[in-house]
Protein backbone atom coordinates (compact mmCIF):
# COMPACT_ATOMS: atom_id res chain seq x y z
CA UNK A 1 0.00 0.00 0.00
CA UNK A 2 2.81 2.36 0.89
CA UNK A 3 4.49 1.63 -2.42
CA UNK A 4 1.22 2.28 -4.31
CA UNK A 5 0.82 5.66 -2.59
CA UNK A 6 4.39 6.49 -3.58
CA UNK A 7 3.59 5.81 -7.24
CA UNK A 8 0.41 7.92 -7.07
CA UNK A 9 1.73 10.86 -5.03
CA UNK A 10 4.89 11.58 -7.05
CA UNK A 11 3.13 11.99 -10.43
CA UNK A 12 0.42 14.13 -8.80
CA UNK A 13 3.08 16.29 -7.17
CA UNK A 14 4.84 16.70 -10.51
CA UNK A 15 1.58 17.75 -12.18
CA UNK A 16 0.84 20.18 -9.33
CA UNK A 17 4.24 21.83 -9.69
CA UNK A 18 3.84 22.14 -13.46
CA UNK A 19 0.41 23.79 -13.24
CA UNK A 20 1.55 27.29 -12.20
CA UNK A 21 4.01 27.45 -15.10
CA UNK A 22 1.41 26.22 -17.56
CA UNK A 23 -1.22 28.63 -16.29
CA UNK A 24 1.20 31.60 -16.54
CA UNK A 25 1.87 30.92 -20.21
CA UNK A 26 -1.85 30.64 -20.90
CA UNK A 27 -2.78 33.90 -19.14
CA UNK A 28 -5.04 36.06 -21.30
CA UNK A 29 -3.59 39.06 -23.07
CA UNK A 30 -4.29 41.90 -20.60
CA UNK A 31 -5.99 45.16 -21.46
CA UNK A 32 -5.19 48.62 -20.17
CA UNK A 33 -6.93 51.97 -20.44
CA UNK A 34 -4.85 55.10 -21.05
CA UNK A 35 -6.83 58.00 -19.56
CA UNK A 36 -5.71 61.25 -21.19
CA UNK A 37 -6.88 64.86 -21.13
CA UNK A 38 -8.19 64.24 -24.68
CA UNK A 39 -10.09 60.99 -23.98
CA UNK A 40 -9.45 57.33 -23.29
CA UNK A 41 -7.51 54.79 -25.36
CA UNK A 42 -7.89 51.06 -24.64
CA UNK A 43 -5.04 48.69 -25.49
CA UNK A 44 -4.84 44.91 -25.69
CA UNK A 45 -1.30 43.80 -24.83
CA UNK A 46 0.29 40.82 -26.61
CA UNK A 47 1.80 38.93 -23.68
CA UNK A 48 2.02 35.83 -25.90
CA UNK A 49 4.16 37.61 -28.54
CA UNK A 50 6.22 40.10 -26.47
CA UNK A 51 6.29 38.72 -22.91
CA UNK A 52 9.26 40.72 -21.55
CA UNK A 53 7.97 43.95 -23.07
CA UNK A 54 4.43 43.48 -21.74
CA UNK A 55 5.65 42.60 -18.24
CA UNK A 56 7.92 45.67 -18.27
CA UNK A 57 5.05 47.93 -19.39
CA UNK A 58 2.65 46.46 -16.82
CA UNK A 59 5.17 46.98 -14.03
CA UNK A 60 5.36 50.69 -14.94
CA UNK A 61 1.53 50.75 -14.97
CA UNK A 62 1.32 49.09 -11.54
CA UNK A 63 3.93 51.50 -10.16
CA UNK A 64 1.86 54.51 -11.32
CA UNK A 65 4.87 55.66 -13.35
CA UNK A 66 2.81 56.98 -16.27
CA UNK A 67 0.47 59.09 -14.10
CA UNK A 68 0.99 62.73 -15.07
CA UNK A 69 3.30 62.05 -18.02
CA UNK A 70 2.52 63.48 -21.46
CA UNK A 71 2.46 62.61 -25.12
CA UNK A 72 5.61 64.61 -25.82
CA UNK A 73 6.17 63.75 -29.49
CA UNK A 74 3.26 64.02 -31.89
CA UNK A 75 3.74 63.64 -35.64
CA UNK A 76 0.59 63.59 -37.80
CA UNK A 77 0.27 60.67 -40.23
CA UNK A 78 3.01 58.83 -38.29
CA UNK A 79 2.63 58.28 -34.51
CA UNK A 80 2.14 59.74 -31.04
CA UNK A 81 4.79 59.03 -28.38
CA UNK A 82 4.55 59.33 -24.63
CA UNK A 83 5.31 57.91 -21.24
CA UNK A 84 8.63 59.52 -20.36
CA UNK A 85 8.23 63.24 -19.69
CA UNK A 86 6.22 65.44 -17.34
CA UNK A 87 4.38 68.54 -18.67
CA UNK A 88 7.44 70.74 -18.00
CA UNK A 89 9.51 68.35 -20.19
CA UNK A 90 11.40 66.82 -17.28
CA UNK A 91 12.42 63.27 -18.18
CA UNK A 92 11.46 60.69 -15.56
CA UNK A 93 14.02 58.20 -14.23
CA UNK A 94 13.36 54.65 -15.41
CA UNK A 95 14.38 51.10 -14.63
CA UNK A 96 17.01 49.28 -16.68
CA UNK A 97 16.37 48.81 -20.44
CA UNK A 98 14.79 45.61 -21.72
CA UNK A 99 15.78 43.32 -24.60
CA UNK A 100 14.29 44.04 -28.00
CA UNK A 101 11.54 41.59 -29.03
CA UNK A 102 10.90 43.00 -32.52
CA UNK A 103 11.53 39.60 -34.15
CA UNK A 104 8.07 38.53 -32.90
CA UNK A 105 6.62 38.98 -36.42
CA UNK A 106 4.21 41.69 -35.30
CA UNK A 107 4.07 44.66 -37.65
CA UNK A 108 3.95 48.39 -36.93
CA UNK A 109 0.54 48.83 -38.53
CA UNK A 110 -2.04 51.50 -37.78
CA UNK A 111 -3.31 51.18 -34.23
CA UNK A 112 -0.46 49.10 -32.83
CA UNK A 113 1.59 50.19 -29.83
CA UNK A 114 5.38 49.74 -29.79
CA UNK A 115 8.30 50.58 -27.54
CA UNK A 116 10.32 53.71 -28.23
CA UNK A 117 14.09 53.35 -28.02
CA UNK A 118 17.38 54.94 -29.05
CA UNK A 119 19.58 53.61 -31.87
CA UNK A 120 20.55 50.78 -29.49
CA UNK A 121 17.93 48.06 -30.12
CA UNK A 122 18.01 46.98 -26.46
CA UNK A 123 17.47 50.46 -24.96
CA UNK A 124 13.67 50.58 -24.49
CA UNK A 125 12.52 51.48 -20.98
CA UNK A 126 9.14 53.18 -20.43
CA UNK A 127 8.36 55.29 -23.49
CA UNK A 128 5.94 53.91 -26.05
CA UNK A 129 4.27 55.07 -29.25
CA UNK A 130 0.99 54.38 -31.01
CA UNK A 131 1.19 54.08 -34.78
CA UNK A 132 -1.29 56.46 -36.36
CA UNK A 133 -0.61 54.89 -39.74
CA UNK A 134 1.12 51.73 -40.98
CA UNK A 135 4.89 52.13 -40.53
CA UNK A 136 6.40 48.89 -41.81
CA UNK A 137 9.84 50.52 -42.06
CA UNK A 138 9.92 50.26 -38.25
CA UNK A 139 9.65 46.44 -38.37
CA UNK A 140 12.48 44.00 -37.81
CA UNK A 141 14.15 42.72 -40.95
CA UNK A 142 17.49 40.97 -41.50
CA UNK A 143 20.24 43.41 -40.59
CA UNK A 144 17.80 45.95 -39.16
CA UNK A 145 16.45 45.71 -35.63
CA UNK A 146 12.92 46.96 -35.40
CA UNK A 147 10.68 48.55 -32.81
CA UNK A 148 8.88 46.00 -30.63
CA UNK A 149 5.13 45.92 -31.18
CA UNK A 150 3.49 44.72 -27.97
CA UNK A 151 -0.17 45.66 -28.27
CA UNK A 152 -2.98 47.26 -30.24
CA UNK A 153 -5.67 49.88 -29.78
CA UNK A 154 -9.07 48.22 -29.35
CA UNK A 155 -10.98 51.42 -28.57
CA UNK A 156 -10.13 55.11 -28.84
CA UNK A 157 -8.32 55.29 -32.18
CA UNK A 158 -10.33 58.48 -32.74
CA UNK A 159 -8.53 59.91 -29.68
CA UNK A 160 -5.15 58.94 -31.18
CA UNK A 161 -6.13 60.65 -34.45
CA UNK A 162 -7.22 63.77 -32.57
CA UNK A 163 -3.99 63.91 -30.53
CA UNK A 164 -2.01 63.63 -33.77
CA UNK A 165 -3.54 66.93 -34.98
CA UNK A 166 -2.25 68.93 -31.99
CA UNK A 167 -0.23 72.07 -32.81
CA UNK A 168 3.41 71.43 -31.88
CA UNK A 169 6.53 73.38 -30.99
CA UNK A 170 10.19 72.85 -30.13
CA UNK A 171 11.01 72.75 -26.41
CA UNK A 172 14.58 72.48 -25.20
CA UNK A 173 15.78 70.62 -28.28
CA UNK A 174 12.71 68.36 -28.44
CA UNK A 175 10.67 68.79 -31.61
CA UNK A 176 7.01 67.95 -32.19
CA UNK A 177 5.99 68.75 -28.58
CA UNK A 178 2.30 69.69 -28.31
CA UNK A 179 1.82 73.38 -27.44
CA UNK A 180 -0.86 72.43 -24.90
CA UNK A 181 0.31 69.41 -22.88
CA UNK A 182 -1.63 66.22 -23.60
CA UNK A 183 -1.47 64.56 -20.21
CA UNK A 184 -1.70 60.86 -19.47
CA UNK A 185 -3.75 61.07 -16.27
CA UNK A 186 -3.22 57.38 -15.57
CA UNK A 187 -2.92 53.99 -17.20
CA UNK A 188 -4.86 51.26 -15.45
CA UNK A 189 -5.47 47.58 -16.07
CA UNK A 190 -8.93 46.88 -17.39
CA UNK A 191 -10.90 44.21 -15.60
CA UNK A 192 -11.64 41.18 -17.76
CA UNK A 193 -15.02 40.75 -16.04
Amino acid sequence: MKRLLHYLVLPLLAVGLALPAASESSLPNPQVVIETTQGNITLRLFRDKAPATVENFLQYVEDGFYDGTIFHRVIPNFMIQGGGFTPDMTEKATREPIPNESRNRLHNVRGTVAMARTSDPDSATAQFFINQRTNLRLDWMPGQPGYTVFGEVTDGMNVVDFIATAPVQEVGGHTDVPVEPIVIKTIRKKSLL
